[in-house]
Formats: structure tokens, C-alpha cells, sequence
């Protein structure tokens, strides 16, 4: 009887890191969906302009995103 290889411990962490990442957005997204008051930004604070800012760059498409490799790298 022939048994199937297990893929190297490597390569499973690899497969499955951007399945945890969407996960772990989509249940943030969920959250905040359902309780917005856990995620609040003192509209007069520097992190809510900071907001404000990456919302509008990422609208007129400004932005440049790096992927996770990059920024580990």
C-alpha cells in the first residue's frame, strides 16, 4: 500500500497563511459591521485625519499596497 506524502510543515504555514489573513478581515469586517462602536475614532484625533486620508487616496487609487512578502523581506 502506498502512502500519500505529507507536504513540509513549510509549505502547509505557506497554504494556509492567506486563508487565516481572509478570515480574520472578513470577521473584523463583521464586527464592525455589527458593532461600530467598538471600532471608534475620536473624530479630532491625528489617527482619525490619518483615516480620512488613506480613504480618500485609496478612492482616487493613490495608494500602492506592498505585499506580505515584501514587507517581510
Amino acid at each position: 500500500m502506498q502512502t500519500k506524502s505529507i507536504p513540509a510543515i513549510e509549505e502547509f504555514i505557506k497554504a494556509l497563511e492567506p486563508v487565516i489573513r481572509r478570515v480574520v478581515r472578513e470577521e473584523l469586517t463583521a464586527i464592525a459591521e455589527q458593532k461600530p462602536e467598538v471600532f471608534q475614532v475620536a473624530p479630532d484625533s491625528p489617527v482619525y485625519n490619518d483615516l480620512l486620508d488613506l480613504r480618500d487616496r485609496n478612492k482616487s487609487g493613490e495608494l500602492e499596497f506592498s505585499s506580505h512578502e515584501e514587507v517581510w523581506e
